[in-house]
This record gives C-alpha cells, structure tokens and sequence, in this order.
C-alpha cells in the first residue's frame, strides 16, 4: 500500500510516508531491505527529480533532504541533455535561490552545513553542463551577490573552490576533452572578477570563516591561474601577512606553497628572492632555529604537526623550483642555508609522511650538488643540470648542510630486504619474514642519496659512522638494537663509496669493533643482533672479500658456525648470506688459493653433511643454491660434473632408498614422512638448477624417468582419493601433500627448461617423455586432481623452444585445450589458476606456433576465439588482462598473414561487438588501454589492401562501396540501439572520428570522450562542441601527415 502510494506520481508527494520509508532503510535489518528496495524504485522513476522542491519544503528529517537531493544529483549528471531547456532553467533557479535562503543567515548555514554542501555539489555538476553557453552571467551574479553577505560570500568561496577542482582536478572522470578544454578558457578568461574578490575579502574582512573559506578557494586555483594575478597584484604580500596569524598559518601556508612550487622564467626570480626574505624572516620569528621541531612536533596539537608537514612541503617545493635563483645572490645564500637547515630538522621528526617529503627532496638536491662538483672523467654517471654558482663554492656552501644529512641518513636508514633478525613491537627478537615495498623502495632512496653523500666527502661520513659505533660500544646505555641496526644498514649501503685502500681500512675497523662488542654483549638475544648485523655488512662489500682470501675464508667458516646456532633467524640469516656471497665471490671457490691443498670447494664437500646437519629443508636449499653458483663457476667440464655429483650424492640417496622401498610396496609413497623427503629432495634439486644452469642436465638425467613415474602414481592416489571421498578428500592434509609434490616435480621441469641451452635434448628427453605421464594423465583424472602448473609448464615449453614445438603441438593441444575448457567456461569462478594459465598457454602458442593455428579447423579457431573473447570479458583483473593481449596478437598475426581475409571475414564482426560491449562495461575499465589497441586495429584494416572480400554477406542481398562504409553502418547501428541517449550527430561524430584518427593517442582519447558520451543524455550544443572538436582533431592530424609526407618528399627525413 505505501509503495504504491509514494510511486504514485500523479499525487503530490507524501512527504511523512517519504520520511517514514527513509528512516525504516536505516532502521532494523528486518525491515531495512524492503525499504530500500522501494526507496530505489523512488530513485529510478524518471518523475522523482519534480517532487525535489516539494519534499525539501516540508520536510523534517535530515536524511529524507539528502536523499531527494541524490534524486536530483542522479538527474543532473547523467539526464540533464534530455531536459527541455525550460525545465533545467526551473532547476538552475529553484536550486540558487534555495543556496542563497539557507547561506545568506549565519544560524541556517552552520546549522544546515551538510545540506548546503550538497546544493553546492549539485550545483556544480549543472555548470559543468550549462556554463558558460546558458548561464554566461553566473560568475559576475555569484560575485556580486557575494559581496552583500559575508555569509553567501563564504559559501561562494565553497563554490568556486570546488568548479575549480572538477574542471582541472576531476574532469576525466565525466568531461570529454572538448568540454573540459571550454570549461577551463571560461575559467581562465573569467578569472580576474575571482581574483578581485579574493583581493576584497582577505583585505577587508576580519570574519575568521570568510578568510579560510577564502583561501581554500584560492588554493585550488593558483597552480594554473596566470601569474600576473599573483606577481603583478599585492596577493603574496596579503598571504604572507597572514601567514603569521595562528588562524590561517596553515592555509596560508598551503597557499604559498602553490606559488613557491611555480617553475618560471627569468623574469620573475627577483619575486621569488623578495619573496623568500620575507617568509623565512617570518618563520625565524614563528619557530626560531634553535628549537627542537621533533621534539616539538611530538607535544604539539593536530593543527601544529599539520603546520610541520605544510612547511617541509613548502620548502622542498621551493627549493626544487629556484636553488639557483637563491644561490646566485650573496645576501640570499644564508637564508637559503637557514631553509636547509629547517628541512634537515623536519626530516627527523616520527612521521613517515613527512619523511618521505623530506627524503624525496634530499634525493634530488645531493645528486645535484654532486653532479655540479663532478669532474668530467667522473666514474659515476650522472645527467643532471649544472648548477649557477662555481662547483668549488657550491660544495662549500653546503658542506654543513651535508654533514647533518650524513647523521639524519645513518640514523633514520631504512631496513633493506636481506636482514631478517629484527625487534618487533613488544621489543622481542625475531625472524621478519615479509618484505615491506613501501620500506624497501625508502631505502633504496636513502642508499643512493648516502652514495652521493659519501661521494662528496668521504672522510666526514666514516667519521660519522666510526664515531656512532664507538657510541654503541660505550657501555649497556648507550647500546640499542635500533641503533646498531640502522647503523649497520647505513655501513652495508655504500659499499664501494670510498677509495679502495679507505675502505679496506674502515671495514676492517667496522668489524673488530662489532666482533668486539659481541665478545662483551651478554643475553642470546643481544648476540643474534649483532651476529645478523656483522653478516649482513660483510655480504655488502664482496670487493673486499675477493681482494682478501683468507678474510673471505674466515667467514664463511664463522657462517658455517652459525648455520648450527639454532637461536631464531640467526641460520636463515647465516644461509642467506652465505648465498650471497657465493654470488659474488663464485669463482674464488674453485680456483686452488695460495696455501691451500685443494679449492674450497672440494673441502666443503668433503665435510658436506656435517655442515648442513642442523639446519631445517627450506635453509638447506638455499645452501645448495649457493654451492651450485661456486659449481657454475668452474670452466672445466670434468671437475664441474665431479662437483656436482657429490652436491646430489645426500639428496640422491635418499631419492633411491624411497623408491627402492616404493618399488616393492607403493603404500610406502602415502606415508608423510615420505612424502615430506621426496618433496624436500625435488626442492634441493630445484635450487641446484636455478643456480648451476644448464650443467643441471647431468643430475637431470638421472632422477628425470623416477620422477615421471612417482608423478604418474601420486596423481592415481589423488584421482582415487577424489573419486571416493569427493571434493572434501582434495581438502585434506594427506592429498594435499600428494599434490604439492606433483606440483614441485613440474617447478622442477619448469626451471630446467628455462635453464637448458639445448632445445632438441628439451623435445626429445623432456617433452615427449611427459607425454603419458603428464598430458595423459591430465585428462584422466578428475577436474579437481589435475594441476594448473601442466598448462604453465607447457606455456613455458612452448615460449622456450618456439616453432620447435609445432610438431608436437597438437597432441598438447588435445591433451589440455578441451579438457580445461570444460573446466573454466561454467563461470567465471571456479579454477581461477586454471583460468589464468589456460590463456597464458594459448598465448604463447599464438605468439611462437602461429603456423599450428592456422592449420587449425574451422571449429578448432572458433573454439579459440571464443575462448579469447570469453577471458577479455572476465571479471578477475588478470585473466581480463592476458585475453586481451591473446586477442591483440592474434588479431595482428592474422593481419598479416594469407589468411587475413577469411579469419576477418568469420569473426571481425563478433570481435568488434564484443570489444565494444566489454569496453561500456564499468567492470572493465582498468583493460581501457588493451580495449583501444583492438580498436584501433580494427578500424585501421577495412582497407582493400589487408581485408580483400566483403565483410558482409553478399547472399543477404546487402550492397555496401566498400568494407569501410559497412563497418561505419554497422557500428552506427550498433551504437544507436545500445545507447538511445546519443544523438544522431554524436554517433556520426564519434564513427567519423574512430575511422580518421589513425595517431593512437588521439584515438584513445577520442574513446574516452565517446565513454564519458555513454553514460548521459547530452543536450544539443555538447553535442556540438563534440563533433567541432572530432573535425578539428582530424583536420589537424590530416595536416600532419601531409606535412610528414611533404618534407619526405623534399628529401628533408633522412631515409
């Protein structure tokens, strides 16, 4: 009853019953979803927006106003074209005089500030619509309305602020580019009236809320406005004499931030040098230089710490733009030392935000500085602008300056991904197993800016670095985990910095005095700390260890001390390090050294078992990682295979006594422990081979026939498993331990055939072998046991060996291409790995077997296509992402092959239809760009020349000129019914511009426009602005060609 009586929209509203509905929609869960329901039909009727004035006229309830203002947001963004113009005139006016009621009295503008903020947002959207062609004398009325109430005034500067932030902010969410260019040379050209009236108030009014609301206007425009408004009027000097004052420190300071950061000409340099005399004479008053700003950020309130980041954004803003210019002058150059000396001190306030600011400043002035003193032979590159003052003097200048950002960096380094042993927020110690990217990508800006900063003086940063290691070392006070950690970072981060003989000699230093302290340091804890800080700085300089064998020796002895210290992450970190340097220092290990009976490597071996008794499976392989980087290392093939049948000789015994037991009882393989050793065994040798490489083929052989068998038998007992006990049986730890081996045995394949150099061995002993046991078995078992690592083990197969692959690339095809696609194309959410490796598969055939595709049947290619179309249109980012380039190569094969007229002539029309859907749809927007490119090379082939026949069917008794006028008759058609809000001019607008703009960019944004189109009713002068715009970009890319083609011509582009 109620629902058909607030839908009844021959009545007038019932505004209680209206009320009553809203307040249910936010009431108890039981009654909320019917509520809304009807509220939804409310929204929706294309009658609602008319009730507008009366429900906002009677109402009571705050939520009922809002909700019939989105009623009538809803009509103005997307409806607004379809309105006769005398009706959106009612509006315009209905809704200015409803602003200027309730902002004209203080008492209802503060009262009713949530409300008028909606009316400001509503109004807003109507300019971007009707402003400036059918409302030219909006800014001149709202400006002097302005200034007859203070009030109103403030709600304008609200206004304004916000048509500011849509059109140069926000305006590629819903403007086409021909809008957007209109609406900012309306705002350009009738800035001057804004400019006066800011000027106006902040020079005359004294009402704290008018001057703030009046800034935060100003704000959103002085980053684009013309800078004769700001230099050539007093607004600076307004600015920084408000600057002072508490009430408008921070927006003032925001304000002058926007115009510090302008980059100019010449012929401005000496406002900005006046300019910064005064702000910085102001800040020394405000905060003199000698306060502690970290200190006083922490006891200060919201409003100070905004003020610390508001200036740290100011000074790095101005110093990027004019260093120079304040530089070039004596009586500037200690001001500008001053300011340095500000953002040196913000840097370490505890803010990370701040710190960013800081350190991305910090990391564009000291490569400058270093860049300007650089001699011309430098070792290290560098490409930045040589500065105005001489490099002598500039390094002078700043020496002070560089010496604080030395000690901010080494207290204040960020932790790099290698270290593993850390405190955590209860002050423990333990293993950090993530890897932070935010904290990764902060130090390796601070690494680079220390480089540099050591560069430019290396004798004051070992000082530093000496002088806070010899703190650390002064007794249990002084000593901190946080602060050897950061230290030690810093130390590990310059290696290579300083002169060879310098930093022999600082390393060495560096490591008796930690070894030092780790002699005297009591508690486990404090010792693990130290441990992973001396492994972590020795795997930094491997130079040094390479230069000092016995040094090299020395520790990776100490390393295979710690790989028995079971204190946590004290192994991972002596593993990882150990790996390392392996890396680094490989060939060291195999040549025989002075004073040694055999190369290292052999001793190592020899004492194998010893060494990796206590460590646990995940720490022994990349200890076998590591021994394979020295085996690479060896030349000769003899010693090399030697080498690594004694690395595989513990793994390979274990391997054999499982299957010799398995060979007499199968059962054998069920059992956990099993299970666990043949997987840990199939690890080890995954590590060997990523880091031995193609000599891995030796141990391959050997362990390759096994493994397929032991694959084949696992992939029985899932299948049986899974028949018996159903889908619940997959989720138990028994199979899933059975299927995590199968899917190590196929890394395994996987890494050999990225590794191997050798194709014909990988077709012949690799692929055609896996035939049964792996392609068979795939379509044996059930959905659920099959692995996707099978389609992206092939994948990888395919994108190795390319056009090798064709001859046994249709029993692969019939093996995993139906198979999966009964799989995947139920829904969009079942397998998703599946889903993704499946496209993947395909791609590369597609890209390196194009030849098997084309030999493909009709069915076969259509089962391809519509596949392809099937994962563009799929909702997971990803598997979207990999359709979309599949159909991108598939399409430009085809175009280039003999058999582009019949591949078109099947699917060109499909393809088009089904792109355009996927690209209107609003789940789809990230794969905008892809959707473009498929376009643009669908709109760029309907020439004679690629597509040869009709696109059409000549049966049907059609007759078109050519391809391209069939195309554009289709395509008009097909816009037209799919979106009816588009008028007959825009769709020929739209179809003339994909067909004539052949430059992709201009393409692309021609698309957008046509998007943006889709989504409202346009009335008849944007339409207009639309197609004027479409004919000049067209005019203006046809003009470039012809220019292009006309100096070619001449001979002026060199052929």
């Amino acid at each position: 009853m109620a629902a058909a009586q607030l839908l009844d929209f021959s009545k007038p509203v019932d505004v209680p019953l209206l009320e009553s509905v809203v307040d249910l929609a936010s009431g108890p869960t039981e009654m909320r979803a019917p509520a809304e329901q009807l509220l939804l039909q409310y929204q929706e009727h294309p009658q609602a927006w008319q009730q507008v004035g009366s429900v906002l006229s009677q109402a009571q309830n705050e939520r009922t106003k809002y909700f019939t203002l989105q009623v009538l947001e809803s009509v103005v963004r997307f409806k607004w074209g379809a309105l006769p113009l005398e009706q959106r005139e009612e509006v315009r006016n209905f809704l200015s005089a409803l602003i200027i009621r309730y902002a004209s009295l203080e008492d209802s503008f503060r009262k009713e500030n949530t409300f008028i903020n909606k009316l400001n947002i509503i109004l807003v959207q109507i300019l971007k619509h009707d402003w400036p062609q059918r409302w030219r004398s909006f800014i001149p009325d709202i400006v002097a309305a302005s200034k007859t109430n203070e009030t109103l005034c403030e709600n304008t500067m609200k206004i304004l602020r916000l048509l500011s932030e849509e059109v140069f902010d926000f305006s590629k969410l819903d403007l086409t580019q021909a809008k957007t260019k209109e609406l900012k040379s309306s705002l350009n050209n009738e800035f001057r009236l804004i400019h006066d009236l800011c000027i106006f108030v902040l020079t005359n009014s004294r009402k704290m809320e008018l001057v703030r609301a009046t800034l935060d206007a100003l704000n959103a425009y002085l980053s684009w406005v013309p800078l004769g408004y700001i230099f050539e009027s007093n607004l600076v000097e307004i600015l920084l004499q408000l600057f002072p004052q508490p009430a408008f420190r921070n927006v003032s300071l925001q304000c002058l931030t926007e115009v510090g950061s302008l980059v100019t000409g010449p012929e401005f340099n000496n406002h900005f040098q006046v300019f910064y005399r005064v702000f910085i004479a102001q800040l020394s008053a405000i905060v003199p230089p000698t306060i502690n700003i970290p200190e006083a950020y922490e006891k200060g309130t919201d409003d100070q710490q905004s003020f610390v980041q508001n200036l740290a954004l100011f000074l790095t803003g101005f110093f990027k733009g004019h260093l120079q210019v304040l530089e070039s002058s004596a009586e500037n150059q200690q001001l500008l030392i001053t300011g340095l000396e500000y953002l040196v001190s913000i840097s370490h306030v505890d803010n990370i935000e701040i710190f960013k600011t800081c350190l991305d400043y910090w990391n564009y002035f000291v490569p400058d500085v270093y860049a300007s003193c650089a001699t011309i032979d430098s070792q290290v590159p560098w490409n930045f602008a040589i500065a105005a003052s001489p490099p002598s003097t500039r390094k002078a200048l700043y020496s002070g300056v560089l010496s604080k950002l030395r000690n901010l960096m080494v207290c204040r380094m960020a932790k790099p991904e290698e270290v593993l042993v850390v405190e955590d927020e209860n002050g423990n110690i333990v293993r950090e197993t993530m890897k932070d990217n935010d904290v990764l990508q902060q130090y390796k800006s601070m690494r680079e800016t220390l480089v540099y900063l050591c560069h430019l003086d290396q004798e004051d940063t070992e000082m530093q670095m000496l002088e806070k290691l010899h703190q650390q070392m002064s007794g249990p006070s002084k000593w901190t985990w946080n602060g050897l950690n950061t230290l030690c970072w810093a130390i590990g981060s310059i290696s290579g910095s300083m002169q060879e003989e310098q930093e022999n000699r600082f390393l060495v230093t560096v490591i008796r005095d930690l070894l030092n302290l780790c002699e005297v340091t009591r508690g486990k804890d404090n010792k693990a700390v130290i441990a992973s800080n001396i492994m972590y700085v020795v795997g930094q300089y491997p130079k040094f260890l390479r230069a000092h064998w016995k040094f090299l020796k020395t520790v990776i002895n100490k390393l295979f001390e710690f790989m028995h210290e079971t204190h946590p992450g004290v192994q991972d970190m002596a593993c990882d390090t150990f790996l390392k340097i392996s890396n680094k220092c490989r060939r060291k290990f195999v040549v025989q050294q002075i004073q040694e009976h055999q190369p290292f490597i052999s001793e190592l071996l020899g004492n194998l078992n010893d060494t990796i008794l206590d460590l646990q499976p995940h720490q022994i392989h990349i200890f076998y990682e590591a021994v394979g980087l020295m085996i690479s290392a060896e030349s000769e093939q003899p010693k090399r295979d030697e080498y690594l049948v004694r690395l595989m000789t513990p793994p390979n015994a274990t391997w054999n006594q499982i299957l010799l037991q398995a060979r007499a009882d199968t059962e054998v393989l069920k059992q956990a422990e099993a299970i666990k050793s043949i997987q840990n065994v199939l690890q080890t040798n995954i590590a060997v081979c990523t880091s031995i490489g193609h000599p891995y083929v030796l141990q391959f052989t050997v362990i390759f026939s096994d493994m397929l068998q032991v694959y084949k038998l696992y992939s029985e007992f899932i299948n049986q498993a899974i028949t018996e006990g159903g889908l619940n049986a997959a989720r138990t730890s028994a199979v899933k331990y059975m299927i995590s081996v199968r899917k190590v045995a196929l890394r395994l394949i996987d890494v050999f055939v990225d590794k191997c150099d050798d194709a014909l061995l990988i077709q012949n002993q690799v692929v055609r072998p896996m035939i049964d046991p792996v392609l068979g078995d795939y379509v044996r078992v059930l959905p659920d046991a099959r692995d996707a690592e099978v389609l992206s083990v092939f994948a990888s197969i395919i994108n190795r060996l390319k056009t090798v692959m064709e001859p046994d690339l249709p029993i692969v095809f019939k093996a995993l291409f139906e198979a999966t696609l009964q799989m995947i194309t139920h829904n969009f959410e079942d397998y998703p790995e599946h889903r993704l490796q499946f496209f993947a598969l395909l791609h590369a055939v597609v890209k390196h077997c194009f030849r098997s595709v084309m030999q493909m049947s009709p069915q076969q290619l259509k089962l391809i296509i519509d596949s392809t179309i099937w994962a563009c249109r799929h909702t997971e980012r990803n598997i979207a992402e990999t359709g979309l380039n599949l159909l991108m190569d598939l399409l430009a094969q085809f175009a280039q092959s003999e058999y582009a007229t019949q591949f078109y002539q099947a699917f060109y029309v499909t393809i088009l239809q089904e792109v355009f859907a996927i690209m209107t749809d609003s789940f789809h927007k990230p794969g905008f760009k892809m959707h473009a490119r498929i376009l643009h090379h669908l709109f760029g082939i309907t020439s004679p020349t690629v597509i040869t026949a009709p696109l059409w069917d000549p049966s049907a008794g059609a007759a078109y000129v050519s391809n391209d006028a069939y195309v554009r008759e289709y395509v008009a058609k097909l816009l037209r019914s799919s979106f009816p809000n588009l008028g007959i001019q825009q769709v020929a607008a739209c179809i003339n511009g994909m067909f004539e703009l052949k430059e992709f960019s201009a393409f692309k944004q021609h698309l957008r426009d046509f998007l943006i189109q889709t989504k409202q009713f346009a009335s008849e002068d944007n339409a207009e602005l639309f197609a004027e715009e479409v004919e000049r970009d067209i005019a203006a890319q046809q003009q470039q060609q012809a220019g292009k083609l006309g100096m070619l011509s001449t001979g002026l582009i060199p052929q």
